[in-house]
């Protein structure tokens, strides 16, 4: 998909970090925007923020981890805006700890959002681009969703999910000759609030959580690093933009991935051994 002026496009984890900038630039572009967010106050700023600048934008507070709340976000984008070309499946969180000491609240909290939430993305918006004639799907994953980290095991679970659920989608629309497209975004170390992500996490959830060594030293090295050296979502989403224009499938945010992946491969025919390092 070529042209973006008045498109319509919906963006999730819209409130901050990658999804804040994609929606920016999606406005920037022309587009008519849909932001969604559990993060209200702060989805409602950015929204007032580009209307202010003469933007046609909405906001949509959405748990994309509920079902019947994406839904809520697919029948609100189309009585705002009629139809809807372009959909960022972008909402994330993170939370880390041994394996060994991760409660199942954990896994269903991390999985809810950074999983679940994409396959309810492209269940209940994959018909309607298909209906509006063409479009594009981007879902975020990880550098994480192509080689595991150590701490953070529902986060790689989730991320090589969604890596697949997209490759699966994109060789299905590629072999139906379809209009609509798909690309997966592996963000490598962004500049971006996820570390902080349990600030939005339900109190229910939190109370079964058991605090670790890995977990602080996580949060305060990770975090560090994203805010220091992080590439500016800014760049990453013109990255989509360009993927979307090009209909190119891999969004790999950071050159050096593309070897450690060539490591990775190369290795599946020496040993078992595993590389180490850290994906945004």
């Amino acid at each position: 998909m070529e042209e973006f002026t008045g498109r319509v496009g919906v963006v999730t984890g819209a409130a901050s970090g990658i999804g804040r900038a994609t929606a920016e630039r999606f406005a920037s572009e022309g587009m008519k925007v849909v932001l969604a967010d559990i993060e209200e106050p702060a989805l409602n700023g950015v929204v007032s923020e580009l209307k202010d600048a003469g933007h046609d934008v909405i906001s949509v507070p959405t748990d994309v981890s509920d079902w019947q709340a994406v839904q809520n976000l697919a029948d609100k984008t189309i009585k705002a805006f009629g139809a809807v070309h372009v959909v960022h499946n972008n909402a994330g969180v993170v939370v880390s700890g041994p394996i060994d000491e991760l409660s199942i609240s954990d896994w269903d909290w991390v999985l809810g959002v950074d999983l679940w939430s994409v396959i309810y993305g492209v269940k209940a918006f994959l018909p309607l681009i298909k209906q509006t004639g063409e479009g594009h799907i981007i879902n975020t994953a990880s550098t994480a969703g192509l080689q595991s980290n150590a701490g953070i095991g529902p986060y790689n679970v989730a991320k090589f999910g969604v890596v697949a659920l997209t490759e699966t989608l994109r060789l299905e629309l590629d072999a139906a000759n379809s209009p609509v497209s798909a690309s997966v975004l592996c963000p490598g170390a962004i500049n971006t609030q996820i570390v902080a992500s349990k600030r939005n996490r339900p109190t229910a959830s939190a109370a079964d959580h058991k605090p670790s060594e890995i977990e602080s030293s996580f949060e305060k090295n990770a975090g560090a690093l994203l805010q220091e050296q992080g590439m500016a979502p800014e760049k990453v989403a013109d990255m989509i933009v360009n993927a979307v224009r090009t209909n190119d499938f891999w969004i790999i945010t950071h050159p050096e991935w593309k070897n450690v992946m060539k490591e990775r491969v190369a290795a599946m025919g020496k040993d078992n051994s595993l590389h180490n390092g850290f994906g945004g």
